[in-house]
């Protein structure tokens, strides 16, 4: 019986450098290879997928890491832990599965985890007066977008993922699980935590350490406030989690890897998309972050123990997407001299545009590249003979409209400026437009969700 599980951050987001995570299975020596591959819009634009092709919805890069890792993480004994089924879990699972027999893998066996697509039962939901009120809105009215909807997933804990283990996965892979999920469960597994009471504190801490990996080298210096201190950042470690029997752990990573891990790292990452530090609700626990003690044992090596929390909430989160209307976009760049006039002139010529083409428009935004475009009216724009004496100033439109017709209105009025714009404008590829997925999270009883977990065998 183990008293210490060794768990590597394999990836923070779809689309991460993989390279971090090879290196992690090479060298370092893990029970558990864990991959967060979910955004909160990502499973709209999966369901989008999978309603064209009914064998898409997954994450590739799932996948391919799975298939690519599984031969060396057998000779290892590392087991991989992954949420990249998206929506679709089970074709995930059946292409592992075909990857290994094509590999000679006979036998490896991978855990499929499903249960959080509630799409097909939203209906029923409303019928037994569940109210699906937009907790970010208070907009009651789900009725309103209910033709619209295109997903419904629900954050899940890590029963699923804990069954798969026992059930001897190799592989595990699950759909909306809690990004932490791919790190609770394995730690649940290994210690055989039963979800009570007595192991509320076990449960917030094993919460607390995913939350502060699961977004990778967001804990070894990326997104760091010290970015100038960081180095190598292009040869970043991933994080390595040393969980322990008693609940409390160290945060560490690969000798030799770019990247620092302090406890200034831990924190940057630990107040990350939280709203009450002292509950952060997920499924599996409720962690106080306020209660945790952080200390430098050595380089790279942060020791986090004294975590308390509760037991699982009493709701859990469902994210509805659905279809909100069309984006149309352009971009272009004038230079120096009298950049920002330049720029200001192209901007009345786009709106000319606009109107004598009869644009349909909810919504009309200009940004400055170089003067507004990440802090909008909080920031403070130059005079503009100041902004004139810039090297270059770019303009980028983008529109909110109903409908693909109205929106691609916008494309072809931006390539209007190739001749009617100021002298000196360049341009990149026309952008095509693109469907909007807005979001509707709400909150739902966990009774009505139902997690199951199936094995299947190269």
């Amino acid at each position: 019986m183990k008293d210490v599980v060794r768990l590597g951050s394999g990836s923070g987001f779809w689309g991460d450098a993989l390279d971090p995570a090879r290196e992690l299975l090479e060298r370092g020596e893990l029970d558990y290879l864990c991959f967060d591959f979910l955004a909160e819009l990502t499973m709209s634009l999966l369901q989008r997928q999978k309603i064209k092709d009914p064998q898409a919805g997954y994450i590739p890069d799932a996948v391919q890491c799975m298939t690519e890792m599984l031969p060396m993480a057998r000779e290892r004994g590392t087991r991989l832990i992954s949420n990249g089924g998206g929506v679709n879990p089970k074709a995930a699972a059946q292409r592992i599965v075909e990857s290994a027999r094509a590999g000679g893998l006979q036998g490896a066996r991978i855990a499929l985890v499903e249960g959080d697509d509630l799409l097909g039962q939203l209906d029923d939901l409303v019928a037994k007066g569940i109210p699906l009120t937009n907790m970010d809105t208070g907009d009651d009215n789900f009725a309103a977008i209910r033709d619209r909807v295109v997903s419904a997933n629900v954050y899940t804990d890590s029963t699923g993922i804990v069954q798969g283990l026992e059930g001897g996965a190799d592989v595990v892979i699950a759909g909306r699980v809690s990004d932490n999920a791919v790190y609770v469960g394995p730690i649940a597994y290994e210690f055989g935590w039963t979800r009570d009471a007595a192991h509320a504190d076990r449960f917030a801490s094993a919460v607390t350490l995913g939350h502060i990996v699961e977004c990778a080298s967001a804990c070894s210096g990326g997104m760091s406030s010290r970015f100038a201190e960081m180095p190598n950042m292009g040869g970043v470690g991933f994080p390595i989690m040393e969980f322990h029997r008693d609940g409390s752990a160290v945060v560490t990573k690969l000798p030799g890897s770019g990247g620092k891990v302090d406890t200034f790292t831990v924190k940057e990452h630990l107040v990350y998309e939280i709203a009450d530090p002292a509950n952060y609700l997920m499924p599996d626990a409720v962690a106080d972050f306020t209660s945790l003690r952080l200390s430098q044992i050595e380089a790279d090596r942060v020791r986090v123990d004294s975590v308390r929390g509760k037991g699982a909430p009493d709701s859990l989160k469902l994210v509805i997407g659905y279809q909100d209307g069309w984006i149309g976009e352009c971009m272009a760049f004038f230079p120096w001299p009298n950049a920002y006039d330049r720029a200001q002139k192209a901007r009345q010529t786009m709106l000319e545009r606009f109107e004598r083409m009869g644009l349909k428009a909810d919504q009309i935004q200009f940004d400055f590249v170089g003067l507004n475009m990440l802090h909008g009216p909080a920031a403070p724009l130059p005079s503009a003979n100041d902004a004139n004496h810039l090297n270059e100033v770019g303009l980028r439109c983008s529109v909110r409209t109903r409908s693909k017709e109205e929106a691609d209105k916008v494309r072809r009025a931006g390539t209007h400026l190739w001749i009617m714009g100021p002298g000196g404008t360049s341009f990149g590829t026309p952008m095509k437009p693109r469907p909007v997925v807005a979001l509707w999270p709400t909150l739902i009883p966990p009774e009505f969700v139902r997690q199951r977990t199936e094995i299947l065998v190269a």
